[in-house]
């Protein structure tokens, strides 16, 4: 299950450095208007999957920021919530790396941020969610680019598969 695991964190990096790499072609103006998505720009969803990774990332280290808010805005600068998702992604990968089989096969216990009560889990779920939540979101983000005129973006999983050189299959 590690490899597994490790194939996400490593297309996790590859599909946010595709999804950065075109938003950097965007106007400030494009980036920030309003889309119709759930959490309104592209500039926000953004900060949305940050956010939301570095709370989870806390979860389960307990360390590093943690916002309270899943629409926080934690880079308003859109260079610094480039580099911000770089350094996030490389520590993404520092977790799962760290990790054996007993730890994944675990359980860990945490408190949502909309509650106030704890739940226990396998991190093997939880890790798994991470990684399906970012690919939700950056579904949303290339549809907000699509619409923008941007070439659409090939983020399927095959596609980092057979462009990596790993077996990771």
């Amino acid at each position: 299950m590690i490899e597994t695991f490790r194939m996400f964190a490593a297309y996790n990096r590859w599909a946010n450095t595709l999804l950065y790499d075109t938003a950097a072609t965007l106007s400030e103006e494009e980036r920030r208007a309003a889309t119709g998505a759930f959490f309104g720009s592209l500039h926000a969803t953004l900060n949305h999957i940050l956010a939301a990774d570095r709370i989870w990332q806390n979860r389960f280290t307990g360390k590093g920021e943690a916002p309270s808010r899943l629409d926080a805005i934690l880079y308003d600068d859109f260079a610094a919530l480039r580099q911000a998702r770089s350094a996030e992604d490389e520590r993404i990968i520092s977790l799962i790396d760290s990790l054996s089989e007993t730890d994944i096969a675990g359980r860990f216990t945490y408190t949502p941020v909309s509650s106030t009560e704890t739940v226990t889990q396998r991190l093997s779920g939880a890790l798994s969610h991470m990684f399906n939540h970012q690919t939700h979101h950056r579904g949303q983000c290339h549809m907000m680019l699509t619409s923008m005129g941007k070439p659409s973006l090939a983020l399927d999983l095959v596609y980092f598969i057979r462009s990596d050189g790993k077996e990771w299959m």
